[in-house]
């Protein structure tokens, strides 16, 4: 790993794991002032040769499908990248560069595919988690689940202003997945 921002991402992101899934207003804001530039640069392309090495596509996925979750959370804008960061994630795959990643990493390069609404990522997604993360299998068949019944992530309508179907606020409000 030769670049200095690569490092900075991933150290930054490794040292902060007890936060990744916390919610937290500080991590959040934390990561969304520490990492603005470095998401931007992402976001505009500047930062695609990033995709030659593992660690490189590691740290891009984390700053285009994680850093929008946790800067923008509750906005439209936290799905903003989300096909930038699915493009990655295909990229890693075929490269072989998910089992050239730390193991307690390489769900990073796993979960673009579950944020998606396309079944065909769905099923991607639970066949990645078999071979490369059986221990989250059981997440990945939930979101596959849900995309197969719904179509689409429930929790996800009040955001884009998509009109909840009955069935679809049944799901929600008798405990289905909230995101």
């Amino acid at each position: 790993m030769t670049n200095p921002r690569i490092r900075e991402t991933l150290v930054w992101w490794q040292d902060a794991a007890e936060n990744w899934f916390s919610q937290s207003p500080a991590f959040d804001v934390a990561f969304r002032t520490g990492f603005a530039p470095l998401h931007g640069a992402a976001m505009a392309g500047e930062l695609a040769d990033w995709q030659n090495t593992p660690e490189g596509c590691l740290a891009l996925l984390i700053l285009l499908d994680h850093y929008p979750r946790n800067a923008f959370r509750g906005t439209r804008d936290m799905y903003h990248a989300d096909p930038q960061a699915l493009s990655v994630a295909r990229h890693a795959w075929r490269q072989g560069f998910i089992d050239r990643v730390p193991r307690d990493l390489c769900l990073f390069m796993l979960l673009p595919f579950a944020h998606s609404e396309a079944l065909e990522d769905q099923d991607q997604s639970v066949a990645l988690h078999r071979r490369y993360l059986p221990s989250g299998l059981h997440r990945a068949k939930r979101h596959r689940d849900i995309i197969a019944r719904f179509g689409r992530f429930p929790h996800r309508q009040p955001i884009f202003e998509r009109a909840l179907t009955p069935e679809e606020t049944w799901y929600l409000n008798t405990g289905g997945f909230q995101g």
